[in-house]
């Protein structure tokens, strides 16, 4: 760790400390906000939002698909090959 490093850090920290900290009656203070208003934010948030095309999230999906379906096969697989490891080691019959 270097000098300016360990200074930057000091800074950091000074200033984390000197911040002023949101209090829980300020918090308390503040008005409610409305059923109504909450509903008409969401709306226009959720305008804002990229939403994936279909052939987006059909590629997506297919790809996701695809990986569960090797992991699981992998994890199938090492499971077999342990499985017969063990009952050969052990010598069990099974």
């Amino acid at each position: 760790m270097n000098r300016q490093y360990k200074r930057l850090m000091k800074k950091e920290q000074e200033r984390k400390a000197t911040a002023p900290r949101p209090t829980a009656a300020a918090a308390a203070n503040r008005p409610r906000t409305k059923p109504r208003e909450f509903v008409k934010e969401v709306i226009g948030e959720l305008r804002k939002v990229a939403w994936p095309t279909r052939k987006e999230v059909v590629a997506y999906s297919t790809v996701v698909f695809v990986s569960v379906v090797v992991i699981a096969a992998l994890i199938f697989g090492m499971d077999y090959v342990f499985a017969k490891g063990v009952l050969f080691l052990y010598d069990i019959e099974g």
